[in-house]
């Protein structure tokens, strides 16, 4: 990220974050989102989405001392605490994620793109790899569409075929149940939640900023965009909820 723009919202952060400490709303339920963890990430201009392996071991240290006794599994949904996940299925998600989250007993879920292991390219988990990340202890594997599109964009028979074909074969491939998504570039509208509510998901994960409260809508769930250049002060930050006002730019 350009470094005015990261001097901007930083300071804005600031603001927002005295603000909301002074009449604090909901703590609610905060999900991470990460994506690569060493790897380049295709597409990723800003650099925004490969976090260093050493950058995000200190991420999960903060973790572990802020919501001590908090961390949870995003599909348990609880009324308070904190969730990690990671988009798109990267190697490097088993390779240099998961021995630090296991190593920390940090649960995390997985969301993955099929077409993406079945692509063959080294910086996604192949088949094998898929099966040897379910197994982890406290990692769970979830859905992305099969092959990573905008589902707003897609017509019926598209968007079936994302959100029906996903979740069968990473079912076939795992032999357990997977009703766990999350929406592609973050592309979600009235149309898309009720197919994928039909296609048997019950908790789906957008890229909207802020925490799920108790009434939230399990199939609309808002995360907390974590960056590669995110030091452990500003993770903290977004932790506390100083940058959930971007949650009115998603």
């Amino acid at each position: 990220m350009n470094g005015w723009r990261r001097y901007l919202g930083t300071s804005i952060s600031s603001i927002y974050g005295a603000w909301h400490r002074f009449a604090p709303p909901g703590k609610g339920f905060r999900i991470l989102m990460y994506h690569a963890v060493g790897s380049t990430v295709p597409g990723d201009v800003l650099g925004l989405f490969n976090i260093a392996p050493d950058r995000f071991k200190q991420h999960m240290q903060v973790l572990s001392e802020f919501a001590l006794g908090r961390v949870a599994k995003l599909n348990e949904l609880p009324e308070e605490g904190v969730a990690v996940s990671l988009d798109d299925g990267y190697r490097d998600n088993l390779e240099c994620a998961a021995p630090i989250l296991t190593n920390l007993a940090i649960p995390f879920t997985v969301f993955v793109s099929p077409s993406f292991v079945l692509s063959g390219q080294p910086i996604y988990l192949s088949v094998a790899g898929l099966r040897e990340l379910a197994t982890v202890p406290g990692a769970t594997i979830g859905a992305h569409g099969y092959s990573h599109r905008w589902l707003t964009e897609c017509n019926p028979h598209q968007l079936n075929e994302e959100l029906i074909s996903s979740r069968k074969w990473l079912e076939d491939i795992l032999g357990q149940s997977v009703t766990t998504m999350s929406y592609p570039y973050g592309g979600i509208n009235k149309r898309v939640r009720k197919e994928v509510a039909a296609a048997g998901y019950k908790i789906a994960a957008s890229n909207r900023f802020g925490t799920n409260l108790s009434d939230c809508n399990p199939l609309w769930l808002a995360r907390t965009d974590i960056w590669a250049h995110d030091d452990p002060k500003t993770f903290h930050a977004k932790l506390a909820g100083d940058w959930d006002w971007l949650r009115w730019h998603s």
